[in-house]
């Protein structure tokens, strides 16, 4: 009987050390990836900053990631903006995915599964993917509006308040019902009331579910950071501490809504300069 609770009582201490390493590594792995991001993220934005800009009607200026250089393809333009805003979504995201990554592998790791790697970056891919294809809609988007304000004077000067607009309206999501559900979604993964499998596909399919809830979630910071401006380094560090907190903290739909009343004045603010009442 004795020789049986050792045995159990070795196998118990070696699972917690497997469980203590197996954390640690990925919390290095996380560690690692977000700052390799954050520093490629800081160098793009130095290097688009050192390229300037084009002065537009309307007293601003166009960011070059929406025009095509001489000797480029559209193909070309698109590929390099799509490679940085993975790059840039990773620094941003990392932070409240993290934890998101951790609750699934405590949640498969808990049914015996043994191949927590593949599974997780599984996730993560697939999260990822979602966030890419956000990117692809947005660089279209973006790239076709830049054409017809080169085109079109007015619609140029119309710029700063038309941002103004984007920010009231991303202020304004932060008090919706939609935004509480899919940021509900977000705090409550894995599965948001679906039981997980420990397989490929279900890891897979996880990964792209919270994509899905975490760009409907953070649709509206992500709209003011394009407006705003993709190479602002204060913009991007303000707008992830605002998705981090929002994601991590244990009254997220409060501190949503407090985020939604600074975003919203900041909108106001920022109509009411591009009018000259500022």
């Amino acid at each position: 009987m004795g020789d049986v609770s050792a045995t159990g009582g070795r196998e118990i201490s070696r699972n917690g050390v497997s469980q203590r390493v197996s954390q640690r590594a990925f919390f290095g792995v996380s560690a690692l990836l977000f700052a390799a991001s954050a520093a490629a993220t800081i160098v793009w934005c130095a290097s688009m900053s050192a390229m300037g800009g084009m002065p537009m009607p309307g007293g601003w200026t166009m960011s070059m990631a929406w025009m095509r250089m001489c000797g480029q393809t559209w193909p070309g333009v698109a590929a390099s903006f799509l490679g940085m805003w993975i790059v840039m979504m990773a620094a941003m995201m990392l932070p409240s995915l993290t934890p998101m990554l951790w609750r699934y592998r405590r949640a498969v790791g808990r049914k015996g599964e043994t191949r927590l790697g593949r599974l997780t970056v599984l996730v993560g891919v697939g999260y990822f993917v979602v966030w890419t294809a956000f990117g692809l809609a947005a660089f279209a988007l973006g790239a076709a509006l830049a054409t017809l304000e080169m085109q079109v004077p007015a619609l140029a000067r119309a710029v700063p308040v038309a941002a103004g607009v984007v920010v009231l309206i991303g202020g304004a999501l932060q008090f919706t019902a939609w935004k509480a559900h899919h940021l509900a979604c977000c705090q409550a993964a894995p599965g948001c009331g679906r039981t997980l499998q420990a397989d490929a596909g279900s890891a897979w399919r996880h990964g792209l579910r919270l994509g899905v809830h975490c760009s409907y979630c953070c649709a509206g910071l992500t709209a003011i950071l394009l407006v705003v401006g993709m190479m602002d380094l204060r913009a991007m560090a303000l707008v992830t501490a605002a998705i981090t907190v929002e994601r991590l903290a244990p009254a997220g739909e409060r501190v949503a809504r407090a985020i939604g009343v600074v975003v919203v004045g900041a909108g106001m603010f920022m109509i009411a300069r591009a009018v000259g009442l500022g």
